[in-house]
């Protein structure tokens, strides 16, 4: 499978004028405008390694950036390949995932991330309660600000977007793609067989099991509204080449268009 050099970004020309850019002061989301279809809805949560002010890297800390413990590598150009292709909305949020994870309810443990790879993440040992509060809102204002798309939208299904280390804790993880669900288990086995047919070695809820509250934030708000639910993991060596995510992003369409 050679689709070139890994791109890991890009721009998205049929969506650029309809970026909204801005949404809010702090920065907490990006809503990518692609049209308005009424088959799927895209989220990704852990779009950005960004860290908005007052929040940085230290020197201690400094061995995270740019790791998948700060954001999901791919996952932002592939949630746009997807707005794209299906002309439709997304939803991205803007902040790393160790400032708050907003695919996390706000009671987890993790929802700080204090440690990776065994070591402390000095940034998140003391967090003082004007310090969660501030974290807190830039969580909110991206569930608000997705909640707000989901109510104004008649996309039937909502569709996250995420990505997974090629290896974890040493051991390599042969899958490409994992298909996510809790109750929507037909839907993601259409999806999950029109990405094999591409070549591609797609798992049924791998790495992680929809099934096990790993895809909060989509399954929250589908809940929410009516709506269908499934996350999409795919694994980051392919998900940073854009010849991938374009291949994925088309059989994608044709299972939903097709449903």
């Amino acid at each position: 499978m050679d689709d070139g050099p890994p791109i890991v970004d890009r721009k998205w020309a049929p969506c650029e004028k309809h970026r909204d850019m801005g949404l809010d002061a702090d920065g907490a989301v990006e809503v990518l405008r692609c049209g308005s279809s009424a088959i799927a809805l895209i989220t990704c949560e852990h779009a950005s390694a960004e860290f908005p002010a007052p929040w940085t890297l230290s020197a201690e800390d400094s061995w995270l950036e740019g790791t998948h413990w700060t954001f999901d590598l791919g996952a932002r150009a592939l949630a746009g390949e997807l707005c794209e292709v299906l002309g439709t909305v997304g939803v991205l949020a803007r902040f790393s995932r160790l400032v708050a994870d907003p695919n996390r309810p706000t009671d987890a443990q993790d929802l700080f991330r204090a440690t990776a790879d065994g070591r402390p993440i000095l940034m998140n040992q003391r967090i003082d309660g004007v310090d969660r509060d501030r974290r807190l809102a830039l969580w909110e204002k991206y569930h608000h600000t997705l909640h707000g798309e989901v109510e104004r939208s008649s996309a039937e299904i909502l569709f996250a977007v995420h990505t997974f280390t090629p290896s974890y804790e040493g051991v390599p993880r042969e899958m490409e793609i994992g298909v996510l669900f809790d109750q929507e288990e037909g839907l993601a086995e259409r999806v999950r067989a029109d990405l094999a047919s591409e070549g591609f070695h797609v798992a049924m809820n791998a790495p992680y099991s929809g099934k096990d509250g790993l895809m909060y934030s989509v399954d929250l708000h589908a809940k929410k509204h009516g709506r269908r639910a499934l996350e999409l993991e795919v694994r980051q060596d392919l998900a940073v080449r854009s010849g991938v995510r374009r291949r994925i992003a088309l059989s994608v369409h044709r299972t939903l268009a097709g449903q």
